[in-house]
């Protein structure tokens, strides 16, 4: 049986119930599935990547449905927000607002002993949210004890403060955000502590992934019509959603597109899968 490496090193069987749940879930229909299916397994061989596969996958998905190559590749083009952290809390502020919050990012804050610096503040009537976000340019580093016990104290010292957020208030919650994953400890520890926790897929409900998925919120990253230049020149203008590029799509004309490529562009956009 081929054996093939982990991101972590590590090896295991090659199983094609892994790359066909991948598939599914990213929206590709049982004749694409078996087509890339087919040639992934032609290509797969002893010592080869999880990485690798996932790149032949992309490849074939690109060549054959983009808007389902977009998605499969969605955890990826999260990670392409980089290489600095301040366009993924941009992108956890929107997804926020996308759910009834106003909010500010990049804020300095006074807590009760000390000021401090805070990623994102979330806020509606019901609630005042205050986020640590935590940021990777791979798919693979894990978020550690040591960043939720340091998140669990700056929370702890803003919760003895009162603020202005729509009107006078505590702060009621205090989040800790990545992109990637948290180690098991770290979420032994928010879950004895009552810290909320976001990763890629933790917790089950309410996790990075559904929030994305939920509402619809595809990162401009995801698209295999822009190159990465054009990307990060979005970016730098604060631009992270698809949807933006399609309701304003002056961003993209300021980009000095040819007429089919800002064809090409907007026709992926519109032709991203609706969960």
């Amino acid at each position: 049986m081929v054996q093939i490496v982990k991101n972590n090193g590590e090896r295991e069987a090659f199983d094609p119930e892994k790359l066909i749940s991948s598939l599914e879930e990213a929206g590709a229909n049982k004749l694409l599935i078996d087509k890339i299916l087919k040639h992934i397994e032609e290509e797969v061989h002893d010592g080869m990547t999880t990485h690798s596969i996932y790149e032949h996958a992309f490849l074939q998905l690109r060549k054959l449905e983009r808007p389902v190559a977009a998605r499969y590749s969605l955890k990826k083009a999260i990670a392409e927000l980089g290489p600095t952290g301040f366009p993924f809390e941009e992108y956890i502020a929107e997804i926020l607002k996308s759910r009834g919050f106003q909010t500010l990012t990049d804020q300095v804050v006074l807590g009760g002993c000390v000021p401090h610096e805070v990623d994102v503040i979330a806020w509606n009537d019901e609630k005042l949210i205050m986020a640590e976000v935590k940021f990777h340019n791979e798919t693979t580093p894990k978020t550690d004890l040591k960043v939720a016990l340091y998140v669990k104290a700056r929370i702890d010292d803003l919760k003895t403060n009162l603020f202005d957020y729509g009107k006078p208030r505590h702060l009621d919650e205090g989040w800790l955000i990545t992109n990637t994953k948290f180690t098991e400890t770290a979420i032994h520890y928010g879950e004895c502590q009552g810290l909320k926790m976001i990763g890629w897929n933790y917790p089950k409900k309410g996790n990075l992934q559904q929030f994305i998925e939920d509402g619809e919120l595809h990162p401009l990253t995801c698209l295999t019509t822009l190159t990465g230049n054009e990307k990060q020149q979005l970016l730098l203008k604060k631009i992270v959603l698809c949807r933006d590029l399609k309701t304003s799509p002056a961003y993209l004309k300021e980009l000095n597109l040819a007429p089919d490529r800002l064809k090409e562009i907007l026709d992926e956009i519109t032709s991203l899968p609706v969960i």
